[in-house]
């Protein structure tokens, strides 16, 4: 599989070399809106470009970086050979950019159905899904961006390709609205309807006959949090879904399994927990104290990686504007 390249998990710096005053200018636009247009459409890149004496000084994850430098090179380019400056010029260098690192992906091989990343936000994330040296992937986003599903995929394609041994999802059981107890059913009865999208998606990925075979198996297991609990996990590719529900000692439990030849995704939204009142995601606590932890990498996704129904992406933006506006109201109206 050919992958975009890897990149550390902490930002990188890098200059982008210009000869002389006017081009500089030129490429940074009036009152620097190139350079705002270039953040702006890299922010899942942590990108910040800044002018200086002598180039551009381009900071963010090394994709975005990379990503920025190619942009610049392409409008450069075709300003030198007589095209006029302008936005619109400026953008079509930015789309040629991301097309190249999406190109440079491919497509996640394997598997039943062909499955590629779709926003720049989705390939940065893919890019670091396929990342050996990040042993735990944080994939953190709003609904419809894809962070559950391609986490599943990656860990589907290397179990069919014998990179890992078992392909192991975890998701707290939070009631929300029915208690456990009063469904009917045994246990696995009771938490099944948690894990009804992570089984869609791997039916989805495998087809009925393989998911079933290697359900057997036991090279694919689907459970709730707690049920890691006193585990070690060798050898599997394991992804904690939904997690903005798990409560700090369970995220702490959960991230402390991973065994030998063993990765971990971790996946949520920390705009949607269903905690009780006060108690503290932990998700948002694992974000705080492991930024820049050496294997570590932490990914973004905003609404502009939606990739559902148009309208999800619009009325993520509406949520996003009301809670901003008045957050206690937010949070009581989700509840």
């Amino acid at each position: 599989m050919s992958l975009p390249p890897r990149s550390p998990a902490s930002p990188i710096s890098r200059i982008f070399a210009v000869s002389d005053t006017e081009t500089l200018q030129t490429l940074c636009g009036p009152h620097h809106r190139n350079l705002e247009r270039l953040e702006q459409r890299l922010e899942d890149y942590q990108l910040r470009a800044e002018s200086q004496g002598g180039g551009i000084m381009l900071f963010g994850l090394a994709e975005g970086v990379s990503i920025a430098e190619f942009a610049l090179g392409a409008y450069l380019q075709k300003i030198t050979s007589g095209t006029k400056p302008g936005e619109l010029e400026f953008d079509g260098a930015i789309n040629g950019a991301l097309s190249r690192l999406m190109q440079s992906a491919g497509p996640i091989k394997g598997l039943k159905v062909k499955v590629q990343a779709q926003t720049a936000g989705q390939t940065a994330y893919l890019s670091a899904l396929q990342n050996e040296e990040a042993g735990l992937v944080f994939g953190v986003g709003p609904a419809g961006t894809g962070k559950t599903f391609l986490a599943v995929a990656i860990g589907a394609a290397e179990l069919a390709t014998g990179r890992r041994d078992r392909l192991i999802v975890a998701r707290p059981a939070v009631e929300a609205g029915e208690k456990l107890g009063f469904l009917p059913g045994d246990l696995e009865d009771k938490v099944d309807p948690y894990m009804l999208p992570i089984w869609d998606s791997l039916r989805e990925l495998f087809g009925q006959e393989q998911l079933d075979r290697r359900r057997l198996r036991g090279e694919i297991e689907v459970a709730p949090l707690a049920f890691m609990r006193g585990r070690t996990l060798k050898n599997a590719f394991v992804i904690i879904d939904e997690a903005q529900n798990a409560t700090i000692p369970q995220m702490k439990m959960v991230l402390t399994r991973l065994g030998r030849n063993s990765r971990m995704v971790v996946t949520g939204d920390p705009s949607q927990v269903d905690l009780p009142s006060k108690q503290p995601s932990g998700l948002r606590h694992a974000l705080n104290i492991l930024k820049g932890v050496d294997g570590v990498r932490q990914m973004y996704l905003s609404r502009s990686d939606v990739v559902r129904h148009d309208l999800v992406s619009r009325i993520v933006d509406a949520y996003d504007k009301a809670e901003k506006q008045s957050p206690a109201d937010g949070q009581a109206d989700e509840r």
